[in-house]
């Protein structure tokens, strides 16, 4: 389970905070670490410091340009937020998401993705509509502000806590699974491209006055956990919508 859970960081600012993070990982046995745009040098002598013996974990990390190239073949996106939106999103504490994982990580093509953002500004709110679900730490509400490697901590601990409950229920692992694999972030995104770009045609959509009706149906899919065999039966109602439509407008125009 543990080597199917991916940190991502976004836009981290401080070498120290990356090495202080692989740290936290190495302890609780987690490997893969993804940075999305890096405000820093990645491997100094002050990240390497923080680490504290963990520091393969900094060579291993790989690099990206955007959030939805590092979470492409992830099949569960959890944004960790400390702040209220203003459209509410599916939120879960650390210990209710990790005790979600042994089932989430069943499948050998799950990846699942603990998504982190900047020091100074957190997730954007573009950047939480990725994730599935959104995880608060409840702190101190009078002093809520964690380190960014604190959090990571709290959040890898309470993975390695349910991979440990699961090592002593290995009966609960031979119950067959039949439901098909979750879709990834990246077929996601492709059908929510098609389903923008199908409403647009058909004039259910304006993109000019959006009024946050592609940000409420990316809340709908993405809580409803859609399974492949899903996702190619709704990209299959898409083109034929967009294929009667296009019929309908040659029609017209002929007459």
């Amino acid at each position: 389970m543990l080597e199917r859970i991916r940190i991502v960081l976004i836009g981290t600012s401080h070498p120290g905070n990356i090495g202080g993070v692989v740290r936290a990982m190495h302890n609780m046995g987690l490997t893969d670490l993804a940075l999305v745009a890096p405000r820093c040098d990645v491997i100094t002598q002050e990240s390497i410091s923080r680490a504290s013996g963990a520091d393969h974990l900094l060579h291993n990390a790989r690099v990206y340009p955007t959030l939805e190239e590092a979470v492409a073949d992830c099949t569960l996106a959890v944004g960790a937020s400390a702040r209220s939106r203003t459209l509410p999103w599916p939120m879960v504490t650390p210990r209710t998401l990790a005790e979600r994982l042994p089932q989430e990580c069943q499948s050998e093509d799950a990846r699942v993705a603990l998504v982190f953002g900047r020091e100074d500004s957190g997730l954007s709110n573009a950047e939480l509509q990725r994730c599935h679900a959104h995880v608060h730490i409840p702190t101190n509400p009078d002093f809520s502000s964690l380190n960014l490697a604190a959090a990571v901590q709290v959040m890898v601990y309470e993975c390695r806590m349910a991979w440990l409950a699961q090592q002593e229920e290995p009966s609960a692992q031979e119950t067959p699974d039949t439901e098909e694999a979750p879709a990834t972030h990246a077929e996601l995104e492709r059908y929510f491209e098609h389903l923008e770009r199908t409403l647009v045609t058909v004039g259910f959509h304006d993109p000019a006055q959006p009024r946050q009706l592609m940000a409420r149906l990316r809340r709908l899919y993405l809580r409803a956990r859609v399974e492949k065999m899903e996702m190619n039966i709704l990209r299959g109602i898409l083109s034929a919508t967009e294929k009667a439509a296009s019929n309908k407008a040659g029609s017209g125009a002929n007459h």
